[in-house]
């Protein structure tokens, strides 16, 4: 099933200003429908959670909407995704947790090419700890990450295997089924980086074989709310620390402070937004839909949106190898429509304000990508291009950019 992408763009309203915002790896942009939901849930009026009075009990269904709206789009449970304001922060949270029980001798596996994010929070634990690191390598030609070197880093001492279930700037999708797989073998915990996969693919928690999985909706057309996913019962064995005073039930006892509500509603409303893509018969949005059926619909429209950004990310990459002053990074089998590439004679800098002077949205740099960037040689030279497809991103889009590199040739 096609998408109708100029209905889809008709969806946002930061699109009218004309650029091309191809800078979707970074964060993409929200419909109207998130816009008001937010707003609304602001207008009526919000207490905070567990009170006797209306507002109050408005954050409360709020609050449990957004738990089955990020269950249905990834296929958790709802009492087993965690909330909070990004992936980096819940995953510092995940790390300081699981290292109380981390002895010396005990070792975490952690890749080169995921985000620092699903790296340095782990490192830093185990250092605390007095663990072990051990790095599974990326092939730098490819950029694959070959799953058969974990039957070698994880041993009967591995308490945590991190990786990522596709890289955010060369895109590879690395074979993270059979990771985890080793990992349980082994007794090892699996966390999963899913910030990266979630907005291209469709996401099953439980074919992945992910402990945890950590997505962040402002990466699928939602507010700056991050959630980790869990087994309710793999959580009801943690104990992070907390306030005296706050809730001792799952999932509620992971998250500090006080959650923010209205962007909470836009999280179900950006669910319910990428249901609807497909433009299924009989597609109800409401945030009362059927569980079953709504994920049965995030799936369909995920499954969309995938072979969307493939067909584009085929043009747009045999455009930028085509041309002789431009070199792409990455070559995995399996891949999100994510360009990395430099241009001879320019800094990325140079790249993307050139790109920018022609209402051009991209990045350029590591994109916390330290690692992958220093396996690829380019780190210290200001690293690469940064250009990521979306659902909303069309054929003209990926033209007006190979037009604008085009014109780069020395």
């Amino acid at each position: 099933m096609k998408l109708n992408v100029a209905a889809v763009r008709a969806c946002y309203p930061a699109l009218a200003d004309g650029y091309a915002y191809l800078d979707g790896a970074a964060g993409t942009q929200v419909p109207a429908a998130v816009i008001d939901a937010i707003s609304d849930a602001q207008s009526a009026g919000l207490g905070n959670t567990d009170g006797a009075f209306p507002a109050s009990h408005r954050a409360d269904a709020i609050t449990a909407g957004c738990r089955a709206a990020v269950a249905a789009l990834t296929g958790g449970h709802p009492q087993g995704v965690v909330l909070g304001p990004n992936m980096t922060t819940l995953t510092y949270r995940f790390a300081m947790t699981l290292a109380k029980d981390w002895r010396p001798g005990d070792e975490v596996v952690v890749s080169r090419l995921d985000h620092d994010a699903n790296v340095r929070p782990w490192v830093q634990a185990a250092a605390q700890a007095g663990a072990t690191v051990r790095w599974a390598d990326v092939d730098r030609a490819t950029g694959e990450l070959p799953a058969g070197q974990y039957r070698d880093l994880i041993t009967e001492r591995t308490r945590l295997v991190a990786v990522t279930a596709a890289s955010n700037i060369i895109g590879t999708r690395p074979d993270a089924p059979a990771i985890t797989a080793l990992a349980k073998a082994a007794g090892a915990l699996s966390y999963v980086d899913g910030v990266h996969a979630t907005p291209h693919v469709p996401v099953d928690v439980r074919a992945l074989g992910a402990d945890f999985y950590a997505t962040s909706a402002y990466k699928w057309s939602g507010p700056h709310i991050g959630a980790v996913v869990a087994d309710p019962g793999l959580l009801a064995s943690l104990r992070p620390d907390k306030l005296k005073p706050s809730p001792e039930e799952v999932p509620d006892r992971f998250e500090l402070g006080t959650l923010p509500f209205a962007s909470l509603a836009g999280v179900s409303a950006a669910v319910a937004h990428l249901a609807s893509l497909a433009e299924l018969p009989d597609a109800g949005t409401g945030a009362g839909a059927d569980p079953a059926r709504l994920r049965e619909r995030v799936l369909a429209s995920m499954a969309a949106v995938h072979q969307h950004e493939q067909e584009l990310f085929e043009v747009l990459l045999a455009g930028l190898d085509s041309m002789a002053h431009v070199r792409t990074y990455g070559r995995a089998a399996s891949r999100t429509a994510t360009a990395y590439f430099n241009v001879d004679g320019r800094t990325p800098r140079q790249v993307a304000e050139h790109l920018a002077r022609r209402k051009i949205n991209v990045w350029n740099g590591d994109n916390y990508a330290w690692e992958l960037t220093g396996v690829l040689g380019i780190r210290e030279t200001g690293s690469a291009v940064r250009a990521g497809l979306v659902h909303y991103n069309d054929a003209a889009e990926v033209d007006r950019l190979l037009t604008a590199v085009s014109e780069l040739a020395r």
